[in-house]
């Protein structure tokens, strides 16, 4: 097992510069929109649901750690709307779930979260969590979006504290008196036309022109989801035909390119939006990727898109030009013999394996003699799973997700002689993204140790509660650890402080990603007496330790 990012003191000097080499190490995080149902009121509204995930796990921190719970998300610096091609869209065109620099509001009505509760009572729908990550409403869903890392298998690890988070709240709301209890899945379809968000970020030089990324990424995002998809039951965005396919996301994709997430999902976003220095960065918002259970499938799928975006900053990326991306996305996903090929506009036809070999043999060859631990690391095991799969898919189990679904659902079929249609294997579809650790199938799985597992259940918990050490994740999380009444404000690039007996909120910026470090901030936080002594000292020491 690779020693996580929690164990280490990284600094930004051991991180490779973005662009500076064939290497899996750059800026990312991970975002999921967890599927969620109340059996026992299934009429529930789900924002109301989605929100009490929110407020029970804000319960938990204030009982179990001390704290406030409830920083709000500061929307200023948001701009969603601005397009990577160089233009923004007008805010009267956008859909309504674009505007996420807008916070969600309850009605009286829904702010009554269950019979008995007072309709003025506060509602959280926004949490900033110790760890650096974000828990809140995503309209329907309850979203977690992970604190920024430095390498795939520290994203591994934070997205999983983020399946932690989930589960605590579960059982928060389960055992409290006058609350029916929510069920939380790591999916990406309801199976009735809806899908919802598994989403990756990754840190790019603005240097590099968005219409390089655009042309390389599309056919490597049509066929990574050999390695990485979480499997489905039905073909159709309205499961309209019976069957099986290897992505859960495939069929709801209908457009290229484009600045939509929710509706006319494109295959590239163009959501320009970096967080960060803008003059230095830009933040490739990945919608496409199913919500991963299996841990090497999520490493593999944040691994190797950062190897590939590396290909494309040093411009020595393939771009196999498909005829028809959609449809290549659709057919690839439609067939798990992974026989079934896709035309380029070159005239040649390939399969989605195909795809992948030619984009892990440019890795390969590109590779440098003194690449680090990590990098060779994922570089081996893409090697070794493509290998496998062009010989017997069924033997990737253990590192796939839809594999490992579809050997569960084949078994049942088998011993039930069960169609594709029956709705029973609808039924185990879903059972297998269930987080409750009883009743998941996923969950059966890893704890009969029939899953190859990258991080072990102590580091997830530590990671629930601890931020990474090599990013400003670390600066976020401990100012909320140690300064919750006094933290009033915070996002991605920057926090608000307001001091007892100032007349002024302070904000303090956090535009450059590798800076807030342990490293540079630890320091800090041990030597100072509290919210106050620690702002004088940030403010009037070196520049280096925050973007200011």
């Amino acid at each position: 097992m690779i020693e996580t990012g929690g164990r280490r003191t990284s600094s930004p000097g051991s991180l490779p510069a973005v662009g500076a080499g064939i290497s899996v190490h750059r800026v990312m995080g991970t975002e999921t929109e967890y599927g969620i149902i109340a059996p026992a009121v299934p009429s529930a509204n789900p924002t109301m649901l989605s929100s009490q995930v929110v407020n029970a796990y804000a319960a938990t921190l204030r009982e179990g750690l001390g704290n406030l719970a409830g920083t709000r998300w500061d929307y200023t610096d948001e701009t969603p709307l601005t397009d990577a091609r160089g233009f923004r869209m007008e805010r009267g065109r956008a859909h309504p779930s674009q505007l996420t620099d807008e916070p969600i509001e309850l009605s009286a009505e829904q702010i009554a979260l269950e019979r008995g509760e007072p309709a003025e009572a506060a509602v959280l729908m926004n949490l900033v969590l110790n760890n650096g990550a974000r828990l809140y409403v995503d309209h329907a869903h309850p979203e977690y979006s992970s604190p920024e890392v430095t390498n795939p298998l520290d994203a591994v690890l934070w997205d999983r504290a983020g399946d932690h988070v989930a589960i605590t709240a579960m059982e928060r709301i389960g055992a409290t008196p006058g609350f029916s209890p929510v069920i939380l899945y790591k999916n990406n379809t309801d199976n009735k036309s809806v899908s919802y968000g598994s989403h990756e970020n990754y840190l790019v030089p603005r240097s590099v022109p968005f219409s390089k990324l655009a042309e390389a990424l599309i056919p490597f995002f049509v066929s990574r989801q050999v390695i990485c998809g979480a499997g489905r039951v039905g073909i159709g965005p309205l499961n309209q035909e019976a069957g099986f396919q290897i992505s859960q996301r495939a069929d709801f994709f209908e457009n290229e390119i484009g600045l939509e997430t929710t509706v006319r999902r494109p295959i590239i976003n163009t959501r320009d939006e970096p967080h960060a220095v803008a003059e230095k960065y830009r933040r490739l918002h990945v919608i496409i990727g199913d919500a991963n259970l299996n841990e090497v499938s999520n490493y593999l799928k944040v691994g190797t898109t950062s190897l590939v975006l590396a290909l494309v900053e040093h411009g020595l990326a393939p771009v196999p030009v498909l005829a028809d991306p959609v449809e290549a996305l659709r057919t690839v996903s439609h067939d798990p013999t992974l026989q079934a090929t896709v035309r380029l506009v070159d005239g040649r036809s390939m399969t989605g394996l195909e795809l992948q070999e030619m984009y892990c043999s440019a890795v390969v060859d590109a590779l440098p003699a003194d690449a680090d631990e990590q990098t060779r690391d994922v570089v081996d095991r893409w090697q070794a799973l493509l290998v496998t799969l062009r010989r017997d898919p069924m033997a990737a189990a253990r590192q796939v997700d839809w594999i490992a679904k579809l050997k569960v659902l084949d078994a049942y079929r088998t011993r039930d002689r069960l169609d594709w249609d029956d709705a029973r294997l609808a039924l185990i579809d879903l059972q297998y993204a269930d987080l409750r650790p009883a009743k998941g199938i996923y969950q059966r799985l890893a704890r009969r140790g029939d899953v190859d597992l990258l991080v072990s259940p102590a580091e997830v918990a530590r990671a629930a509660v601890e931020p990474p050490r090599d990013t400003r994740a670390y600066f976020r999380g401990r100012c909320i650890a140690e300064y919750p009444a006094e933290v009033v404000g915070a996002s991605w690039d920057s926090l608000i402080f307001e001091l007892a007996g100032e007349r002024r909120l302070q904000r303090v910026q956090t535009r450059e990603p590798l800076r807030g470090t342990a490293e540079l901030t630890e320091e800090l936080f041990d030597l100072a007496a509290d919210a106050e002594d620690f702002l004088a000292r940030l403010l009037s020491g070196p520049e280096r330790r925050v973007a200011r």
